[in-house]
């Protein structure tokens, strides 16, 4: 039995935790969910000992615990599966399974790996690089890594977020496969049919503290009017726009190398669309983002803005006519240290002298208008995955021509899910602009996006209008089921 006792949790003036109580039993699937900024991160993190409690107590089978840092619960049979990937990408994926422990043993560690990948039915590949995996993959790897230190409690925050559906289902059966063996898995998600599907017992915070407990069977209304003050409205259909004049062009371009490449695109993305990419990681959608962003050159043929050339470091990341949104925020979008009006100051053009007051107001509009859970002056890396998601978002500055984003609603819940997409939908009327998102959520994709662009096996092999797609039509296209049907 795991119990967390009365744990209270202060940033400055910020309450994050305030009194909360939860209880896990061996061989249960727990589920602990609230809309973001809740506190559920900041609470776990308490448990792992990567963020000290201010008040309060965890028991571990009835003995009080102190874990002083990731390393004390690891020793205590505790384990995080963080929302960012803990890894070295330059490092293989044998080299990464080993890290951190105390022997060095490459012969063993590698039989081992081999073993709990058959156990659970990844396929990892030891000399594999892992800056090469996808973000599923990675995920499998740090998984395989916590079970083989010994975790018998482990947590996975926000597991399925930015993973393809082929990915969900092979950790939904580890996670199964661990609650028959006795493990205890806390389960963090704003994800309601997660709940559904896996959890035996759910605990909703809301504003740092507990507002409700359940049991299976869940109520998924009752559970959304414990998670938010007001009932999240019923979603209707996303008004799709029309295409306008080209915006930007593919001209024959090929980029990219391995599994990841692709070759001979040729395509033509119009004003006002909103152009959803689909498909299994890994199958050309993110090599298409980096090539339309200007971060990846093309090895033949053109991609062109407009007509002009979109070489690499022509534009920045957070440029004035493109804005490129990556998966990976800590890593590639934002300053971990950095504070939310620092962001603001270094994504404002012109701006020359860094003052305390710079930016601040501005700062302090994008919070309002975002609803960011956090102050000015906070750093980033005190944000819940939700929050840095949309301080992503409020950086993108008002004249954009065009939005590349992967996964742009990732760790949000349904109502920054849908405010997000409001936001975003503004943006194209009147501007001329045109947003690109990969997502791995089908139903994000049919329901947000005018246009459809299928990828598999390093090429476009549906080019459809939302109106006109289905999941069964999707699922195919993915698993390369239909002929090429590239617009020309």
């Amino acid at each position: 039995m795991l119990e967390l006792i009365n744990i209270d949790k202060r940033f400055g003036r910020l309450q994050a935790l305030c009194g909360v109580g939860l209880s896990a039993r061996e061989g249960t699937i727990h589920g602990l969910i609230g809309e973001n900024g809740a506190g559920k991160s900041t609470l776990m993190k308490v448990l792992t000992g990567f963020v000290r409690m201010t008040g309060g107590e965890i028991r571990l089978r009835g003995n009080r615990v102190h874990p002083g840092g990731p390393r004390d619960a690891m020793a205590l049979g505790i384990g995080m599966l963080y929302q960012e990937p803990l890894d070295f990408p330059q490092l293989s994926v044998l080299e990464n399974f080993i890290a951190g422990q105390a022997g060095y043993d490459p012969a063993a560690a590698r039989q081992r790996l081999a073993r709990l990948a058959r156990d659970f039915s990844f396929h990892l590949r030891a000399d594999d690089l892992v800056g090469d995996l996808t973000v599923g993959e990675r995920q499998q790897l740090e998984l395989l890594r916590l079970i083989d230190g010994g975790a018998r409690v482990l947590i996975l925050d926000e597991p399925t977020t930015g993973i393809s559906a082929q990915q969900q289902e092979m950790l939904f059966a580890a996670l199964r496969r661990l609650k028959a063996t006795g493990a205890t898995v806390l389960l963090v998600s704003h994800k309601l049919e997660e709940i559904d599907l896996l959890c035996d017992e759910v605990t909703v915070l809301r504003h740092g503290q507990v507002v409700a407990r359940r049991s299976r069977p869940f109520d998924r209304d009752d559970l959304l009017r414990a998670m938010f003050d007001v009932l999240p409205e019923r979603e209707g259909a996303t008004p799709k726009v029309a295409a306008g004049p080209p915006l930007l062009i593919f001209d024959r371009a090929c980029a990219g190398s391995g599994r990841s490449a692709l070759a001979g695109l040729s395509l033509t993305i119009g004003r006002g669309e909103i152009v959803g990419l689909a498909g299994i990681d890994g199958s050309g959608q993110n090599t298409f983002l980096k090539l339309a962003a200007g971060l990846l050159a093309p090895t033949s043929g053109e991609v062109r803005l407009e007509g002009e050339d979109c070489g690499p470091i022509r534009r920045p990341t957070l440029g004035v006519d493109t804005v490129y949104l990556p998966a990976d925020r800590l890593t590639e979008g934002l300053f971990p240290q950095l504070s939310l009006r620092e962001h603001h100051v270094l994504a404002t053009p012109g701006r020359a002298l860094l003052t305390p007051s710079a930016g601040l107001e501005d700062t302090r509009r994008a919070i309002a208008m975002h609803g960011i859970k956090g102050e000015a002056q906070q750093p980033v890396q005190d944000l819940s995955g939700g929050n840095q998601q949309r301080l992503l978002l409020s950086l993108i500055p008002e004249k954009t021509r065009l939005i590349l984003m992967e996964n742009p609603t990732r760790g949000l819940d349904v109502h920054s899910a849908r405010s997000t997409w409001t936001l975003l939908r503004r943006r194209l009327e009147g501007q001329g602009a045109a947003i690109i998102f990969a997502s791995p959520d089908l139903d994000e994709v049919m329901r947000e996006a005018s246009r459809i662009l299928v990828f598999s096996a390093n090429r476009v092999v549906l080019d459809i209008p939302a109106r006109e797609a289905s999941s069964q039509v999707l699922s195919r296209a993915i698993t390369g089921q239909v002929d090429a049907l590239v617009a020309p």
